[in-house]
């Protein structure tokens, strides 16, 4: 809203205007001359507004409604044409429309769905658009009247043998509606469904039941209908038997001992020939000895179900006599007696061994088989058996048990040697049984023995050797002979078929040293092998020497070199002989002895010719010389050494023999060393180096992979050394692939990775060959011999099936060894989980039962999927799934359970692997609601030995009549709870006896209906103590005295309270910690039971926490009651302060009343006194409020009053009259500091000075300047707050000093302002001359400014 006010016009503009802003508005104009008003009506055309009022509903049916409205205060300035309808479920968002068009105030909704609750709105409708809605509260869409009540529960008051006479009471309530008739319903024990029993409607209480099956046990319930239906069924009544008359069965027959000892004696009979027309419930046994007269019943007061029965803690050789007798439902049957006497004595036996067929024969079992032997025995007393091995020692492994009837020998895992005879012994004082059983183990041969080597020749071995001890069950069919030689580590098949027990060995390598061995074979495998202890050699005379060689001749001395024998004869060369003959002699004389290739001959004769020869010798003997071709002439060469190698890389195949021949020169003969990976060259039966005077060879015989590396040789002589190196590369098979792992198992594949080898035969790896086998059998199949990368994924495996996987490598030489994995079984890396434990019956009822259960204590490796829940009744034999997919949570809502069967669970875990074992099946539980527990235990008398308790029966029996109560009672503090009573309780009281005096008790009762269902534990009597008529007092307050009792003043307070105890307890009533009487207002009542406070006409200091106490020799007890008086609040604190008066508002400020009242303060109301008006402003939480829209000139009054939810205060005392009247304010001028500052200004230009100033009155405005009417020279424009001048075209003459004046009636202000106008100086003045010359003059003239200038003119 704003208004905008001239000389000669007045605007109010409301901007978006709603309905609200309509109304009559008033202008009033007013000055000196007097006063005059205009009314002007504002109408805002708009959608109408919400009906006024509430929204009432009356429901009419479950189907039906009326709706009444009134109309809308406000209609938008337009007549309200019609409503609009909707309605909404409070369970959905969204609104439907009920009737778009209504033109009354009233409507009556149709088609609800009952039991649905609703919520309505309404809106009305004029020509501008639809008005806001007004909802209902929400309404459930029922009849107002209900189904009636429960009957009574029928009484049988006749039954034949197929109909029933029942009788029963109307129910307490109709439900609001004439009942119509009743409907009888019966359920057949052996059944589960309640059936229908009347064709048609009763209106009597009496019916007659036909049509029943004799013997069937029925129970009956009744219901009542009226027009709101079929109310809830009676409680049923008790299982009624559909029979005519029974009598006592007659007497057991048949009856016998079956057994005895010294303290038992168990009996047997058969059933009655006749059973009086009832079914035959139990048995009853009774005894006597035979000395005594009375009869003692030895089973349970019910008697036994079955017809045998074992009667024990019987006296030893004591005589007794037994009989028997029927029981049914009539009675107790007439008696048999057992004939003759039993006497209590032990029964004495031999030991007898029972042998099954197949133990009378030779038992064979495989290796790594488990050996069963199970032997039945008898014997009293009960035999000690022994079991032992003939000719041997049973074996540690053996696992022997015995019971009273049989015995177990238990070996797993059997070998060849636990074959043999195994003795069984059983004894007692009667005498002893032995019985004997021959086992054999099928297994392969042990070794043969007594392994000899006959003859060794050049080539060939010939051994022999005996047959094996044991022959594993089976005749030795061959033997395999084997050959090692001493190098290797893997022995080679020679003949894997031999018949006798000798053989002879060819072929084989001169000088090796060779290892035999030989096995036996049966039809079950090959046996274990026996082995020669140390290796035999094969060796023979060693050949010439090969290529002699003169390295070096001097004068004195001549050095031979010579090549190492083509063939060592087998052994190795122990040492070479040079034999010389000087030219001209016949005679060979040795001159020298050399373990190397090479000798240095010495003593020679300048000039003169020897010939020399060399001879090999090794353990055999020496060979045949090698002979030097020339002659040595002595004479003296001297050349430095010097190597001639056309290639420095040798390669060479596995097996084959390498030669490396260095040609060199020099003279004398240098010596040649050689290193291998800088290392000095070690010299082996198959690794040589010889030297001559002209090369250096190594010749490595076999070379493998150890050969390879860099070879150096090195020649030295007197006259220089030099050097070269060889680098050596063998090729042949790799070495096995290292590292062979499984990294993963499934059912049907297995992931196989390896390292590469660490050798890789001198040349790249081309792939790696991979098979497999299973371990069942001996062959290996292919599964791939192309693999090129270090990792495979074998698939198509069989489930279950263990398999062994091994990897060789392969390059362009061959294959080499296999590497293999240990067995691994191809299946899931886990099993299916274990059975769930804890299954139990968390709740059931007749419609719905819910189970739980734990987690298995295995869940196989893998997390558990879910879990399958199955069901049965109990007397069915098939399982039924109740869940489609797993459940995942360790408890089951059953739904499809039906009244009165009895049901067993069980459930099963589910893993990867698959379906784990289903848990042992749970409790049988009937499918009926579980009664509720009886309520309102209470102690109603107390003894030193003795506490009686009385209760309320269940509100919910569960379905079916309550057929008794169990009592418990627990001493305290720490015993556990014991039964109080052993028989069926049916009343609703109890006296607990035997208790001990002094003692502390806790009682509790439990109900039993007659679905034979417990209800749980009542709630505890709390510490009872066993004592004569002492009941520690007991307070029982209502609910609404656990909270604070809020009164308003001057009602009626009342305090009331149940109290027990015994003796009486004495009351006492406490307020704030003091006793209080019955005095004026305040009335006390107490009797034995009951106790109130009663205050009349309270007020606020009535306020505050009474305490009920009551005390007897029982104890004391006490409860605290607060309460709290609520009344009209104090007036506000004084002094009412009247601040900031103007003529138009002023501010009221105050204190918070000294009395609230008891509840908070809501608000104030302030009221202002203008002649004969009252205006009521309200304020919130606050003590401080500006009011406004005072008249100036007008005098007021003031005061304040508080409120709470109770009422209004008192007003406070009056303000003293206060006048509004304008206030007077000191003019002030608010300029910035920029301002005080001189202002320049160009010549010609204009300028203005502005001054904002306050104070009221409006003070009057004047500018000045020295010698200057501004109002002439400049504009002056001034308004109620500013003032400015403006001075147009400036010159010089407008610079200085302007001043502006302020005055009112409060007092007056004046500025200053400095302009500067710029431009060009004006003459000079006072020209003097100073001096005059012949040619020049001096002038001196003074500025405006009072400076003096010179100039000379010349």
């Amino acid at each position: 809203m704003e208004i905008k006010t001239t000389l000669t016009h007045t605007t109010l503009t409301i901007r978006d205007c709603t309905r609200a802003d309509g109304g009559h508005f008033l202008l009033s104009l007013t000055n000196i001359g007097g006063t005059t008003s205009v009314p002007v009506n504002l109408k805002v055309l708009d959608r109408p507004g919400p009906p006024d009022g509430q929204l009432k509903v009356k429901v009419i049916s479950a189907e039906k409604c009326s709706l009444h409205w009134n109309p809308p205060l406000n209609d938008g300035g337009a007549t309200v044409s019609h409503y609009i309808i909707e309605k909404r479920e409070t369970s959905r968002v969204t609104w439907t429309g009920v009737e778009a068009h209504v033109e009354a105030l009233s409507y009556k909704v149709t088609k609800l769905v009952p039991g649905k609750e609703y919520v309505f709105r309404i809106a009305a409708v004029n020509k501008y658009g639809v008005g806001e809605f007004l909802e209902s509260d929400p309404l459930i869409a029922q009849n107002p009247f209900t189904p009636p009540s429960t009957p009574s529960t029928p009484i049988a008051t006749a039954v034949t043998g197929d109909s029933v006479t029942l009788t029963w009471e109307r129910p307490e309530t109709d439900g609001g509606s004439e009942i119509d008739g009743f409907i009888v319903e019966k359920l057949d024990k052996e059944g589960v469904r309640w059936t229908k029993c009347n064709k048609r409607r009763l209106n009597d209480l009496r019916f007659r039941c036909t049509g029943l099956t004799e013997g069937h046990y029925y129970q009956f319930r009744i219901l009542a209908e009226n027009a709101a239906g079929v109310g809830a069924p009676s409680d049923p009544s008790e299982y009624i038997k559909v029979c005519e008359a029974t009598y006592p069965p007659g007497p057991p027959t048949n009856p016998k001992m079956t057994d005895y000892s010294s303290s038992t004696v168990s009996l047997t009979w058969s059933k009655p020939i006749y059973d009086g027309g009832a079914t035959i419930s139990g048995y009853v046994v009774e005894m006597k000895e035979a000395t005594d007269d009375e009869w003692i019943t030895c089973t349970p007061s019910a008697g036994v179900e079955d017809t045998n029965y074992t009667v024990k803690r019987l006296r030893e050789n004591a005589e007794y006599n037994f009989r028997i007798c029927a029981i049914n439902a009539a009675g107790v049957g007439d008696h048999v007696d057992l004939p003759g006497s039993v006497v209590a004595a032990e029964k004495v036996e031999a030991p007898e061994i029972e042998l099954d067929a197949a133990l009378r024969k030779i038992v064979s079992v495989r290796v790594c088989a488990t050996l069963h032997l199970f032997v039945t025995i008898r014997g009293r007393p009960e035999p000690e058996v022994k079991w032992s091995k003939e000719g041997d020692t049973l074996s540690e492994r053996a696992q022997i048990e015995v019971t009273s009837s049989y015995t177990v020998l238990l070996i797993e895992n059997v070998n060849r040697n636990d074959t043999g005879k195994y003795v069984l012994t059983a004894s007692n004082c009667c005498g002893s049984k032995s019985a004997f059983i021959n086992v054999k183990v099928l297994d392969s041969p042990s070794a043969p023995t007594n392994l000899e080597v006959k003859d060794v020749k050049k080539d060939s071995v010939s051994i022999s050797w005996e047959p094996p001890l044991i022959d594993g069950g089976a005749k030795i069919s061959h033997y395999i002979v084997e050959k090692r030689e001493e190098t290797r580590k893997a022995f080679t098949s020679v003949f894997s078929n031999c018949m006798r027990n000798s053989y002879k060995i060819d072929n084989l390598q001169e000088g090796c040293f060779y290892y035999f061995r030989v096995l036996a074979v049966n039809e079950f495998g090959t046996g274990l092998p026996a082995e020669t202890t140390v290796a035999i050699k094969v060796s023979e005379v060693p050949l010439p020497p090969g290529k002699i060689t003169l390295n070096d001749v001097t004068c004195s001395s001549a050095r031979l070199s010579w090549e190492k024998p083509a063939h060592d004869g087998g052994s190795k060369i122990t040492c070479y002989i040079v034999e010389m003959q000087a030219k001209g002699d016949d005679t060979w004389t040795k001159c020298s002895e050399s373990k190397a290739l090479d000798a240095i001959i010495d003593g020679l004769t300048k000039g003169k010719e020897y010939f020399f020869r060399v001879c090999a010798v090794n353990e055999k003997g020496k060979s045949e010389p090698k002979c030097l071709l020339a002659p040595v002439i002595v004479k003296d060469t001297s050349t430095e050494p010097m190597i001639s190698l056309l290639s420095n890389t040798f390669s060479v195949k596995a097996g084959n023999d390498l030669k490396i021949d260095v040609p060199f020169k020099g003279v004398p003969p240098p010596t040649a060393t050689w290193k291998k990976d800088g290392n000095a060259l070690k010299e082996t039966s198959r690794v040589n180096v010889s030297t001559s005077d002209t090369s250096s060879q190594i010749i490595i015989k076999d070379a493998t992979r150890i050969d390879v590396g860099v070879y150096e040789v090195t020649l030295n002589n007197s006259i220089g050394t030099t050097s070269a190196q060889i680098f050596v590369n063998v090729f042949e098979r790799p070495g096995p692939p290292a590292d062979l792992s499984v990294d993963g198992v499934s059912a049907d594949f297995v992931s196989l990775s390896w390292q590469p080898p660490h050798y890789t035969g001198g040349c790249q790896i081309t792939n790696y060959v991979v098979e497999k086998r299973d371990t069942g059998s001996t062959l290996w199949q292919s599964v791939s011999a192309t693999v090129a990368r270090t990792s495979i994924k074998i698939s198509r495996l069989t489930q279950g099936t263990e398999y062994q996987f091994r990897v060789a490598t392969e390059n362009r030489y061959g294959k080499s060894q296999f590497t293999e994995s240990e067995p691994v079984v191809a299946q899931y890396p886990f099993k299916p989980p274990g059975s769930p434990p804890n299954l139990h019956v968390v709740q059931a009822s007749k419609s719905v039962m819910v189970i739980a259960w734990s987690k298995p204590e295995s869940d196989g490796g893998s997390p558990i999927i879910g879990y399958h829940i199955e069901c049965k009744d109990q007397s069915s034999i098939l399982w039924k799934k109740l869940n489609k997919s797993p459940v995942t949570e360790n408890q089951y809502k059953v739904t499809s359970v039906e009244e009165g069967l009895i049901y067993e669970f069980r459930v099963c875990a589910e893993n990867m692997a698959g379906v784990g074992p289903c848990s042992k099946p749970s409790d049988p539980v009937a499918a009926r609601d579980q009664c509720d527990p009886p309520g309102n235990l209470t102690v109603t008398n107390i003894t030193n030995t003795s506490v009686t308790l009385s209760w309320d029966k269940p509100e919910y029996d569960g379905g079916a009549k309550i057929t008794g109560y169990i009592v418990e009672r627990k001493e305290l503090p720490d015993s556990c709870w014991l039964k109080c009573n052993f028989t069926n309780l049916l009343d609703t009281f109890f006296e607990v006896t035997g208790l001990t005096e002094g003692e502390q008790y806790n009682f509790r009762v439990i109900a039993k209906n007659a679905a034979e269902l417990f209800s749980p534990p009542s709630e505890t009597t709390g510490p009872v103590t066993a004592q004569h008529n002492v009941e520690p007092p007991k307070i029982i307050l209502e609910d609404k005295f656990r909270q604070v009792v809020v009164v308003k003043a001057g009602d009626l307070l009342r305090i009331e309270a149940v109290i027990s105890g015994r003796p009486n307890p004495t009351v006492f009533w406490l307020k704030n910690g003091r006793n209080i009487g019955t005095t004026g207002r305040v009335e006390i009542t107490a009797t034995k039971t009951h106790t109130s406070l009663l205050i009349r006409e309270s007020v606020r200091k009535d306020s505050g926490q009474y305490t009920l106490t009551l005390q007897n020799t029982g104890g004391t007890t006490s409860k605290a009651i607060t309460c709290k008086v609520l009344d009209r609040p104090g007036p506000p604190a004084g002094p009412l302060e009247v601040s900031g008066l103007s003529a138009e508002k002023c501010t009221l400020s105050w204190g918070t009343p000294h009395e609230t009242g008891g509840a908070e303060i809501m608000y104030y109301i302030v009221e202002k006194c203008e002649t004969s008006r009252v205006a009521w402003t309200l304020v919130y939480d606050r003590t401080e409020f500006t009011v406004k829209g005072l008249t100036s000139g007008t005098a007021y009054v003031f005061t304040v009053r508080s409120i709470n939810k109770v009422g209004i205060s008192e007003p406070s005392p009056e303000t003293d009259p206060e006048v509004a009247t304008e206030r007077e304010e000191k003019p002030e001028i608010h300029i910035n500091p920029e301002m005080r500052k001189t202002l320049p200004v160009k010549c010609g230009s204009s300028f203005t000075l502005t001054v904002p100033f306050t104070g009221k009155p409006v003070p009057s405005v004047s500018w000045e300047k020295a010698d200057v009417d501004l109002r002439v020279r400049g504009m002056i424009n001034t308004t109620s707050s500013a003032t400015s001048i403006t001075v147009e075209r400036a010159t010089r003459d407008d610079s200085g000093k302007y001043t502006v004046k302020l005055q009112n009636a409060a007092g007056s202000a004046s500025l200053t302002l400095n302009v500067r106008v710029l431009d060009s100086p004006g003459p000079p003045a006072h020209i003097i001359v100073k001096d005059v010359t012949k040619n020049s003059a001096t002038f001196q003239a003074a500025h405006k400014n009072s400076e003096t200038l010179e100039f000379c003119i010349a």
